[in-house]
């Protein structure tokens, strides 16, 4: 019997490098964000904040992540995935850290795993998910 299990992961080194290019890439645009990026079980990993970004969007980046990388699709993609099932709507509503709007990308890994999730506040939804991609694009994972 198996005991233990390896479960693949987002690096340092990799988490870091898409915050930064991230940051970069909303700072050229004049968008002042925050973006975090979390392992494969909602760890934080990596964390930005541009100085002038809203306060309360660094919970929202985070969660943004964490939506993502528990699910392993975007945060934009849940109200399609509820529907018009309000049991669905109300249920999930009321659980803590779950976002349901645009800014949070899954990490892809290899054979179509994902090894965690970035999350972008700050920006407009659209502008967040811009800067996500930007992120997963910097560390050739877009």
């Amino acid at each position: 019997m198996q005991v233990a299990v390896s479960t693949p992961g987002i690096t340092a080194e990799a988490a870091s490098a898409a915050c930064a290019a991230a940051v970069a890439f909303a700072a050229a645009k004049g968008w002042k964000i925050n973006v975090a990026v979390v392992d494969r079980g909602g760890n934080l990993m990596a964390f930005l904040r541009q100085p002038g970004a809203y306060i309360h969007s660094i919970d929202i980046a985070i969660d943004k992540a964490y939506t993502s990388a528990s699910f392993g699709f975007p945060t934009k993609a849940w109200m399609g995935a509820i529907g018009h099932d309000d049991g669905m709507k109300f249920g999930f509503s009321n659980q803590p850290r779950l976002i349901v709007f645009g800014g949070g990308l899954p990490v892809p890994g290899e054979g179509g795993e994902w090894i965690g999730g970035i999350g972008v506040s700050g920006a407009s939804e659209s502008e967040d998910e811009e800067c996500a991609k930007a992120g997963l694009a910097a560390i050739g994972l877009a």
